[in-house]
């Protein structure tokens, strides 16, 4: 069994910030890339930030130059530094990954979710 277990979420004002946290746990061999994505109410879910095992970084538009991915492969996490949030961040974020457990073929899992309101 995979499990996403997610965190930091919550309310926050306008200019604040966040730090989300994803790790992968249970039984597994390998994790790929890793990736948050959000949706908000009424809006189709959307990429905020990738990473990939060796560390190479990709960005949704919206968050370009704001947010910054990271992760530590020896603990099996990934963090979404969230610095300047705006209200049109609001929405909730979801942790991805692509994992291989023993024996059989990579597969994309998602975290539980975790919601972030920026509001005044």
């Amino acid at each position: 069994q995979v499990q996403l277990v997610e965190s930091g979420g919550g309310l926050v004002q306008p200019g604040g910030s966040l730090r989300l946290s994803c790790e992968v746990t249970g039984n597994f061999v390998a994790i790929n890339n890793m990736a948050w994505y959000r949706q908000a109410p009424g809006n189709r879910r959307e990429l905020v930030a990738r990473i990939t095992h060796s560390g190479s970084e990709t960005y949704g538009s919206s968050v370009k130059g704001r947010f910054t991915i990271y992760r530590d492969n020896a603990k099996n996490t990934v963090t979404l530094q969230m610095p300047i949030l705006k209200p049109e961040d609001t929405a909730v974020y979801y942790c991805n990954a692509d994992v291989k457990r023993n024996g059989e073929v990579w597969m994309n899992y998602w975290g539980q979710g975790t919601q972030v309101t920026v509001s005044s």
